[in-house]
């Protein structure tokens, strides 16, 4: 059947705004409309593609909710190879390298190089045949890889077009690139999986490469994975005659491309740009093992070549391992709000890469036994992907005989009931729902920042609540009176008062964060939001079906089914009934327009404030604004507080405006 000319055009539109909004959000992190809004462009191009299926077409944002599962992944082979990188690890290896350049091109000159950091991701290809993206796939054994098209499709920063003019001019372009996962979403990632009772990635490549492959696809969608670009597999084509044109079109192109990229020329350049990166590397949200120096000219890499399966015209100049020995002191086992124990190692004291170091996870009893740990064990610490403190393995040569092995414990460290571990399961679980240990940590989640925010219940307060029989369900602290507070320890007429504030301002907190607060297992504040922004109200959310929460694009078998067993439970109804009493108000949202005087203004903020980073980053973020973790050219303002240290100099030397909180309450 024909599709109405309006119709159509329509639906280009829709493709054409759906992938503006992704540019926006998972390539230059500068959203321009609500979640809700984008929603409902997205459902409008599905309700079009339902419809009339016909209309649908390869570059429609469609193709990146994933497909039905594979058996197996298929086989691609490169048409040119991916090669690995030779490595050196000091200056004067380096200079070798740089010597060996330019002996084989036969000048004296400095070389240009193009210096990049090294990702520590999951290399692909993708190829792109007049314009569309047709195949993606692993680098595998540098001659073929694996068919991961779909799953590459999902990530929200590949383009799934090119434009009309590069297309007609590559009809065949192959772009090669780094699929990571960036730091803090692994620790959002692992805790979810820690607290399913499935063993946790070990660092944020293992994280991204699993997610990467696969065979449920609509699995990696749900992943936080990023796409960076660095490269294309061909060194000949018309009008790009060097590594710096090829990365100019391929940011034209929307491809993420890194910035801390640079052009420079000569080993001392080099060496500076691997020094400034390493300085760097402590406050990147992503993990960099390195530097790459390529020969930026086209011609002079086709003259170099390449050797076995290694070009001689890129080198990979590597940073040193940062780990450390220590002893074990004691193996403690704790219990999270799911109920998981963890076994946790207590270390004696120790520095690694710049952090001071005294518990490790050991995840669980498979983890344990592998490393056969014993108390007074000499261990080696290394903190995985520059973030979580991981046990690399024991000195074994340095037992004495007086080590302690240390078993599982049978029952629960909190509450003494007998623990289980379910088939399948990674994890030993306390299985009382009334266990203190879990009542505690579910309280102090339920009070947290990006929950219900209710500043002053911390950790050790939502000990002594649960501990003085306070509070035995989240629900009751909207009950608290203020003469049952001043009878806990450190407690005063003012941090109670405090307290209780606001503990009352958290009952106009919207629904997003209060499903947050729940504790579901799966739901975050990004699905929390599609709960609410497709089915609004609390009470539809309550009573949806398997059907109607997995019709929801980004809600998954597993979470709809948590969803359902939360709301099951009549304990957890009762909870919500006494929130309702107590004047909680579930909210869906606001409704008012969002406030955006910093529109297109990135900030950075360094040093100590009078109130938590993530507070200013709110704000400044409410405003329309955007917070990196780092100091660019591309930075417009520094918000500094006391003792900023290197960001401060490094705004000085690019002349970037420094301010102050009140200086920040005028700019809003």
């Amino acid at each position: 059947m024909a599709i109405d000319k309006a119709l159509r055009e329509e639906y280009e539109e829709l493709k054409k705004r759906i992938e503006y909004h992704n540019r926006q959000y998972y390539v230059y992190d500068r959203p321009v409309i609500s979640d809700a809004e984008y929603d409902r462009l997205f459902d409008r191009l599905l309700q079009i593609e339902r419809e009339n299926p016909n209309i649908v077409t390869p570059d429609s944002p469609s193709q990146r909710i994933g497909a039905p599962p594979l058996s197996s992944f298929e086989t691609v082979r490169h048409r040119k190879r991916m090669l690995s990188l030779q490595k050196v690890t000091s200056r004067e290896e380096f200079a070798n390298f740089d010597r060996r350049v330019r002996e084989s091109l036969e000048v004296d000159d400095e070389i240009a190089y193009v210096v990049e950091p090294k990702l520590d991701g999951l290399a692909v290809e993708l190829v792109y045949e007049k314009g569309l993206l047709k195949v993606g796939s692993t680098r595998g054994d540098g001659t073929r890889g694996e068919d991961v098209t779909v799953n590459l499709k999902t990530i929200r920063s590949i383009p799934l077009k090119l434009s009309g003019a590069t297309s007609k001019r590559y009809p065949l372009l192959e772009v090669r690139g780094e699929v990571i996962m960036r730091r803090s979403d692994f620790l959002k990632l692992n805790r979810n999986m820690e607290e399913a009772g499935q063993p946790p990635f070990a660092n944020p490549r293992n994280a991204a490469a699993g997610s990467l492959r696969q065979l449920n696809s609509r699995i990696t969608a749900n992943r936080p994975l990023l796409f960076f670009a660095y490269g294309i597999s061909a060194n000949d084509l018309p009008g790009l005659p060097d590594q710096s044109s090829v990365v100019r079109l391929l940011g034209k192109e929307n491809f993420l491309i890194n910035e801390h990229q640079e052009l420079v020329s000569g080993v001392d350049s080099v060496a500076d740009a691997f020094e400034k990166l390493k300085r760097l590397r402590p406050e990147l949200d992503y993990e960099i093992d390195g530097t790459v120096a390529k020969v930026n000219d086209f011609g002079h890499q086709s003259r170099l070549g390449e050797i076995s399966r290694a070009p001689r015209w890129a080198i990979a100049w590597k940073f040193a391992a940062e780990e450390a020995e220590t002893s074990v002191v004691d193996i403690i086992f704790s219990v999270g709000r799911t109920g998981v124990i963890t076994p946790v190692a207590k270390l004696r004291p120790v520095k690694v890469a710049g952090v001071v170091v005294s518990n490790a996870s050991l995840h669980n009893e498979d983890e344990m036994k592998a490393l056969d740990i014993r108390i007074g064990d000499t261990v080696v610490i290394r903190r995985a992907g520059d973030v979580i403190p991981q046990v690399m393995r024991v000195i074994e040569d340095k037992r004495s005989g007086d080590e302690k092995a240390v078993a599982m414990p049978s029952r629960c460290p909190s509450c003494g009931t007998r623990v289980v571990r379910p088939e399948g399961e990674a994890a030993w679980r306390c299985i009382n729902a009334a266990c203190p240990a879990q009542m505690i940590e579910r309280l102090f989640h339920f009070a947290a920042k990006d929950a219900m925010d209710i500043d002053g219940l911390g950790g050790k307060l939502a000990a002594q609540l649960v501990e003085n029989e306070l509070v035995a369900n989240p629900a009751d602290i909207y009950y608290l009176k203020k003469e049952e507070l001043l009878e806990l320890d450190l407690m005063g007429e003012k941090r109670a008062q405090n307290l209780l504030d606001a503990i009352e301002k958290s009952k106009t907190r919207e629904l997003p964060y209060i499903l947050v607060a729940f504790g579901i297992f799966g739901i975050g504040e990004s699905a929390a939001r599609l709960l609410v922004d497709k089915l609004n109200k609390l009470d539809s959310i309550v009573d949806a079906s398997l059907e109607d929460l997995t019709a929801i694009p980004g809600i998954g078998p597993t979470m709809a089914q948590s969803i359902l067993d939360f709301f099951a439970n009549p304990g957890n109804h009762e909870m919500i009934e006494r929130m309702k009493s107590a004047g909680v108000s579930f909210r869906p949202g606001a409704t008012e327009p969002a406030q955006t005087t910093l529109a297109g203004k990135t900030f950075v903020i360094t040093g100590t404030l009078s109130k938590p980073r993530s507070h200013f980053k709110t704000i400044i973020e409410a405003a329309g604004g955007r917070v990196t973790g780092s100091v660019s050219a591309k930075t417009d303002f520094v918000l500094a507080g006391e003792n900023p240290g290197s960001k401060l100099d490094r705004a000085n030397e690019l002349g970037i405006k420094i301010i102050d909180e009140k200086q920040l309450g005028g700019l809003i």
